[in-house]
């Protein structure tokens, strides 16, 4: 089953530095809340271009650290850029960072379009953890951009 998770942010700065930001890979650190023991294994250092690929290692669960993969498959400077998992704990991830310019800032948006393996099981580790696991990365991230840019953390 394929599942999607969108937020939506307002920040309160020009596209160019939201930009910046965001197409440095090495800043995906910063956003992590930092139970997920992320760091970089390989890749990350040069801004961000389609093909690149970046490996990480994160911990999904207490005391489970995976391998993640990940490519960058399209960038549209100062508009969007998609990642997507290559080797990892999905099976299926494809992450499009979309930013726009509205009054007073950008409005960032993030689409996860995601599938767990192991059918029926993958199904209700999603409806018990996954979803909510999620859910907590995002809002960390919200709280975090907003400390970053000086902003609040309401959506679009």
């Amino acid at each position: 089953m394929i599942h999607v998770l969108e937020t939506r942010q307002r920040i309160p700065a020009d596209l160019d530095t939201v930009w910046a930001f965001f197409a440095t890979p090495r800043n995906l650190n910063e956003i992590t809340p930092p139970d997920l023991h992320f760091s970089f294994v390989r890749g990350g250092e040069e801004p961000m271009y389609a093909g690149q690929v970046i490996e990480y290692r994160v911990t999904i669960f207490p005391c489970v650290a995976v391998r993640w993969l990940t490519q960058i498959t399209h960038v549209e400077p100062g508009r969007r850029f998609i990642d997507e998992q290559r080797v990892g704990p999905y099976r299926l991830w494809i992450h499009e960072h979309r930013f726009e310019p509205v009054e007073g800032g950008v409005l960032m948006t993030d689409r996860v379009t995601y599938a767990l393996p192991f059918g029926v099981v993958g199904r209700l580790v999603h409806r018990l953890v996954v979803r909510r696991r999620l859910e907590y990365i995002f809002a960390y991230r919200r709280r975090v951009i907003a400390k970053i840019f000086g902003g609040g953390e309401g959506q679009g």
